[in-house]
């Protein structure tokens, strides 16, 4: 008995050395991508604000944000049909971290703002009231749509998912315009990062906000190739609708304590 148990134990371990000896590991050039793409938005905040370069900004922004795109959709795609790949449970372990990061923001703005012996501090420019609301109604409505979306996906409606998938992508990009907009229209009127406290809190949460609506815009274009053939996984689509509903609560936060109070 104790033979053969030494000779389990020796088959085992020659498997187990088999098993690491053919081991498989999975290499993606998309980390790089994102790296580089996050690279040029440093960069091109170094050319805006401290070199006051605008030409430059503008061209290192437009190559930062396409690779930024392209890499999240990218790498995302790689994870689609590879085991749990872009998992439900992870990615809600992924928000909680990420509404840490929003959480001191805020705190950090209301210690601002408590402390300060005048609100808002000199420089500080009217906000717009209409445009915020505007840019609630869009981004609701498109977290509806990409819940309804999932309706149709889970009792087999393809080609319906497929129209409120694509009207999900649309809306996001609508929200992302309005916010580029707003942003050039404060500048244009001397309201820069730089301008004072609120300016600073302003573009930075406002900033990291459409920073979160950009990845989730890509990681419904990495699905995209996947609608439109009809081999749809639906347990990635569950976890980018997840995502994005988050984006559009924390955009409750931001639209509340930002603009209005």
């Amino acid at each position: 008995m104790a033979h053969d148990a030494h000779h389990a134990q020796g088959h085992d371990a020659h498997d187990s050395h088999a098993d690491h000896a053919h081991a498989h590991w999975d290499t993606s050039i998309w980390p790089f991508v994102i790296s580089f793409g996050i690279l040029f938005l440093a960069v091109a905040f170094s050319f805006k604000f401290v070199y006051h370069n605008g030409f430059a900004a503008i061209l290192t922004l437009g190559l930062g944000i396409p690779m930024i795109i392209a890499g999240v959709a990218g790498w995302t795609s790689e994870a689609m049909g590879k085991g749990d790949g872009f998992s439900y449970s992870a990615m809600g372990w992924f928000i909680l971290a990420e509404a840490m990061i929003f959480a001191s923001f805020f705190v950090g703005y209301w210690y601002t703002r408590l402390h300060a012996d005048v609100w808002p501090p000199a420089g500080t420019i009217s906000l717009p009231k209409l445009m915020p609301l505007m840019m609630t109604f869009v981004l609701v409505g498109s977290s509806l749509t990409i819940h309804y979306a999932e309706h149709l996906l889970h009792i087999g409606n393809k080609a319906g998912f497929r129209t409120w998938y694509l009207l999900t992508i649309v809306l996001g990009a609508v929200f992302l315009s309005m916010s580029i907009f707003e942003w050039s229209h404060l500048m244009h009127e001397g309201f820069t990062i730089s301008t004072n406290a609120f300016s600073t809190i302003f573009y930075s949460v406002t900033g990291l906000h459409g920073s979160h609506v950009v990845v989730g815009l890509g990681i419904f274009l990495a699905g995209l190739p996947s609608v439109i053939r009809g081999d749809i996984d639906e347990g990635f689509m569950r976890t980018a609708g997840l995502y994005w509903h988050f984006v559009d609560v924390i955009w409750f936060f931001v639209v509340s304590q930002i603009y209005y109070w």
